[in-house]
C-alpha cells in the first residue's frame, strides 16, 4: 500500500532519476498515537512555514504514527526508452560510463545497474527463460536505461554514441542494444531475477549498503578482499543500484559447503561489513530500513545525538509504545 511505501521510505531501480519515496512526498494525513489527525494535505511544493513535521513519518515505518492520505508529486509516463546491457572493465569503469551518460543525455538516466559475472552464472542456472545477453564472458557487466516523457526523443542515438566511444577507450568490453520491448524484458528479467536464483543457489548472507558513487568500486575491492580472506565457505555476489550507490552486498553459500557452515559466520561477516561501510561514510541499510533486524546495528552506528533525537520523538509522540513496537529504536 502507498502509506507502507511512505513508512518505509522506499527505493528501487529509479532511485537516480525519481529519488526515494520521500522526495515524491508534497502532503500527509496521519493519525497519530493518541487518535488525532494531522492534517497536512495541502499540495505544496513552496511552504516555510515551521518544521516539516509530515517528514518525521517518512521511513519512521509506523513507529510514530499511520499514514492514511497522501499528496505526491507526479512526472509524466516515460514515452521514449533505450536500453543496453554491457560488459565492462572493471566498476571503475562503470562509474566512469554512468558519468558521461550523464553528461550527454541530461537528466535522462533512469536506471543504472551493476551487476557481476556470478549474477549471469546464477540467473542463466536457475531462472527459466533466462539467458546470457552476451556471447563473451565478463568479470562485470552494466545495465542502463535512458527514458523520456517527450515521444520520438533520439535517446537511441546518445546511448549508442556514449557506449561506442566508451568501447574505444576500453570501458565497455561489449554490448547489446535493445531493439525491442522484447529485448528490454529480457534484460530486466535476468537483472530482476538474481534474488530468486541466490535463493534457489542455497544459503546466503545479506547486506544492503550504500556508499558514495565513486567510492563503489574501492569498497567492492576492500570489503570483497575481505570476504575472500576470511568467509572460504561463500562466494561474493555484490551488485544493484550502482546509479544511487546502493549495493547488495551478499555472499552465497559455495558450492560444495553446508549451509550451516555458512550461517555460522553471519554474526562476524555483518560486523566487517558494516564496520567498513561506516568507514567509507555509508550506510548499513541504503533501502530496507531497520525493522527489528538492525535495531542494534542503529544504536552501533548512530551518533548519541541522533539516538537522543530519534528516542526524544517517540517518546514523544508515542509516550505508551503501541505503535509498531520494538521496531526501528529502543526507548
Amino acid at each position: 500500500m502507498l502509506g507502507g511505501n511512505l513508512s518505509t521510505n522506499a527505493g528501487g531501480l529509479n532511485v537516480i532519476r525519481y529519488g526515494m519515496a520521500r522526495e515524491l512526498v508534497l502532503g500527509l494525513e496521519v493519525v497519530l498515537p493518541d487518535g488525532r489527525v494531522l492534517d497536512s494535505l495541502k499540495g505544496l511544493r513552496k511552504d516555510n512555514t515551521g518544521y516539516d513535521v509530515k517528514s518525521l513519518f517518512l521511513g519512521a515505518e509506523g513507529t510514530l504514527g499511520v499514514i492514511t492520505a497522501a499528496c505526491l508529486k507526479l512526472y509524466p509516463a516515460p514515452r521514449s526508452r533505450a536500453t543496453a546491457f554491457v560488459s565492462v572493465r572493471d566498476p571503475s569503469a562503470a562509474v566512469e560510463l554512468l558519468s558521461a551518460l550523464r553528461a550527454a543525455s541530461g537528466d535522462t538516466v533512469s536506471s543504472f545497474e551493476l551487476i557481476p559475472r556470478i549474477g549471469i552464472e546464477l540467473t542463466t542456472r536457475h531462472i527459466s527463460g533466462v539467458t546470457d545477453p552476451l556471447s563473451n564472458p565478463s568479470e562485470w557487466y552494466v545495465l542502463c536505461e535512458l527514458s523520456s516523457s517527450r515521444s520520438g526523443e533520439s535517446l537511441d542515438t546518445v546511448l549508442e554514441k556514449v557506449l561506442a566511444e566508451a568501447h574505444a577507450d576500453g570501458r565497455v568490453l561489449d554490448g547489446s542494444v535493445a531493439l525491442s520491448e522484447r529485448d528490454r524484458e529480457a534484460f530486466w528479467r535476468l537483472r530482476e531475477s538474481i534474488p530468486e536464483a541466490q535463493r534457489k543457489d542455497g544459503a546466503s548472507l545479506k547486506h544492503d549498503i550504500s556508499v558514495a558513487v565513486s567510492q563503489v568500486p574501492r569498497f567492492i575491492e576492500v570489503a570483497g578482499g575481505w570476504v575472500a580472506k576470511n568467509i572460504p565457505q561463500g562466494v561474493l555476489v555484490a551488485y544493484g543500484h550502482l546509479g544511487d550507490g546502493n549495493l547488495h552486498f551478499n555472499i552465497n553459500q559455495r558450492p560444495g559447503t553446508q549451509a550451516l557452515e555458512l550461517q555460522a559466520v553471519e554474526q562476524e561477516a555483518r560486523r566487517a561489513i558494516h564496520d567498513l561501510v561506516n568507514e567509507f561514510g555509508g550506510s548499513f541499510s541504503a533501502e530496507h530500513g531497520i525493522g527489528q533486524l538492525k535495531v542494534l546495528e542503529l544504536e552501533r552506528y548512530a551518533s548519541p545525538v541522533e539516538l537522543e533525537l530519534m528516542r526524544t520523538l517517540k517518546r514523544t509522540l508515542d509516550p505508551n509504545g503501541i505503535m509498531n513496537p520494538g521496531k526501528v529504536i529502543r526507548t
